[in-house]
């Protein structure tokens, strides 16, 4: 299948959330699900050498990276990193409205400045035989969306964008927090399907406010290329990815959730085996029954137990069977 493909479901990318131990739980849900790492900033990767963010595992594929940044140089040596270490698509981050990253000059606030993320685009392209993507808001602070989305787009799609992904709300840059840029800024969902009408060959996915597989589906149905959710496939996965394969793709069967957990263990093994803490992966599985019988008592064990010293697999199996008593 091809990443266009895949791109018609995506898992949003997410700070302190979508890590490579996230990643590796969506995958087992779903096989097709375009994955998205954390954003990770271009100074971090190209001046301060971490190139340890870029670690993945190879079961994650299809997997993109989003970065962070908005020197066009700097982001395209970043851009070779990611490629070279094997990631399926480059992405740009235009969305963030974080304090952080708008001192750094990137994130939604480069909605003010379609031409340098156009310069970032054509940088970031030239340098690596991936996708280069982007993620953006429909606006920030007073623009108005009608005028400056249109711009924009046609900007980076003149620098060779072919796939971008848009949160439909914009982005105060002053006077909300992060947080409440997620919430109180109003959906425009209905732009998002007339900017599909006026570029038509760009394949446009949307973000924002979309918690179930019938609203994904919906979008898609109504002319939409993809659909990207966040905080809901995080905090309810098996609800989003189960079932993604068979009704976003028409391919492979229904997941279950105490499958995937047993096909963990492995992983989760390893991770011990080489220093790594139980609770570092354990905490991404907390919505896993999310909405069924016992799911309270999964949490609550998982909660308490897999932060101890020395916690280890039997976590796993005690949170199981408090579930199952919950629910006999």
């Amino acid at each position: 299948m091809q990443l266009i493909q895949h791109a018609r479901l995506s898992v949003a990318p997410m700070m302190d959330w979508t890590d490579r131990h996230c990643r590796y739980l969506h995958r087992l849900l779903s096989g097709q699900t375009l994955l998205y790492t954390e954003m990770v900033t271009a100074p971090a990767l190209v001046r301060g050498g971490a190139l340890h963010l870029l670690d993945f595992s190879a079961e994650e594929h299809p997997v993109a990276l989003q970065l962070g940044g908005s020197d066009p140089a700097e982001l395209a040596q970043a851009a070779r990193l990611g490629a070279a270490h094997g990631y399926d698509e480059i992405n740009l981050n235009c969305g963030c409205p974080s304090d952080r990253v708008q001192s750094g000059s990137f994130g939604a606030v480069l909605m003010k400045t379609p031409g340098l993320v156009a310069d970032c685009v054509a940088a970031m392209r030239d340098a690596v035989d991936v996708e280069v993507t982007v993620k953006c808001r429909i606006g920030v602070d007073d623009q108005n969306p009608e005028e400056v989305l249109p711009e924009f787009l046609a900007r980076i799609v003149a620098a060779g964008c072919e796939r971008v992904t848009i949160h439909a709300r914009k982005a105060w840059l002053e006077g909300l927090s992060p947080k409440e840029n997620r919430d109180i800024p109003p959906l425009d969902y209905d732009l998002v399907h007339r900017m599909k009408g006026l570029f038509p060959n760009l394949h446009i996915s949307v973000n924002g406010g979309i918690a179930s597989l019938d609203a994904a589906e919906a979008f898609l149905e109504g002319g939409l290329d993809g659909v990207m959710i966040g905080r809901a496939a995080y905090h309810q996965p098996a609800d989003i990815l189960c079932a993604a394969d068979s009704r976003i793709y028409g391919v492979g069967e229904v997941s279950d959730p105490r499958a995937v957990v047993e096909a963990m263990k492995p992983y989760i093994d390893a991770h011990l085996s080489s220093g790594g803490k139980l609770g570092q992966v354990t905490r991404h599985m907390l919505g896993l029954f999310a909405g069924k019988p016992g799911a309270r008592q999964w949490r609550r064990v998982l909660s308490e137990d897999a932060p101890r010293p020395g916690a280890g697999i039997e976590v796993l199996d005690k949170a199981l069977s408090m579930m199952d008593q919950r629910a006999a």
